[in-house]
């Protein structure tokens, strides 16, 4: 069973980093391909970083590529996003979500485990 916890967010000044971690209770997400998402106050949810289980191929937003790093664990069952030269719409509640295959990684209702959501505020 997946289980997944999300940690690390908080008030951030722009500019500023954080580094968020998706930690999988169950200890079985390591098989799992691991996505980040986030979603504003009046908005949809939104894809932002996707990893596959072997850590070797990894896909990023264009609002946030360059700025932000997926990685994952060498056992694969914890998963972190960190978070660089932030801006203030990075403001969100972020969420990481897991699933078996690889496809439709961008794609919310694609994934079959949610954490709760830690939540991410960049003030200027």
């Amino acid at each position: 069973q997946v289980q997944l916890v999300e940690s690390g967010g908080g008030l951030v000044q722009a500019g500023g980093s954080l580094k968020l971690t998706c930690a999988d209770s169950g200890r079985t997400s390591r098989r799992y391909v691991v996505g980040w998402f986030r979603q504003a106050p009046g908005k949809e949810r939104e894809f932002v970083a996707v990893i596959n289980s072997r850590a070797s191929i990894r896909y990023y937003s264009d609002s946030v590529k360059g700025r932000f790093t997926i990685s994952r664990d060498g056992v694969g069952n914890t998963v972190y996003l960190e978070m660089n030269s932030l801006k203030p719409e990075d403001t969100a509640l972020y969420y990481c979500a897991a699933k078996v295959d690889f496809g439709a990684w961008g794609v919310v209702p694609s994934y079959q485990y949610w954490g709760q959501g830690t939540q991410v505020t960049v003030s200027s």
